[in-house]
């Protein structure tokens, strides 16, 4: 698996596309980015999945309720 991966992401608060550089060397991360345009954080987590050669990301807004 290649250690750094660019993807690009949407932010879930206003939709711009930005480019996220995941590296996969670090294991599972879970951090923040800010949104370029409207400065509103992204919460971003991503799962290193060895077995299947795998590199995951989960983008949210952290802003969302779960019941």
């Amino acid at each position: 698996m290649k250690n750094y991966v660019e993807k690009m992401i949407s932010c879930p608060t206003c939709g711009h596309h930005t480019p996220l550089i995941m590296d996969a060397s670090n294991g599972d991360q879970d951090f923040y980015e800010d949104c370029r345009v409207c400065c509103n954080p992204i919460h971003c987590r991503l799962q290193v999945d060895e077995s299947n050669d795998k590199l995951l990301a989960f983008v949210d807004a952290d802003d969302e309720q779960y019941f």
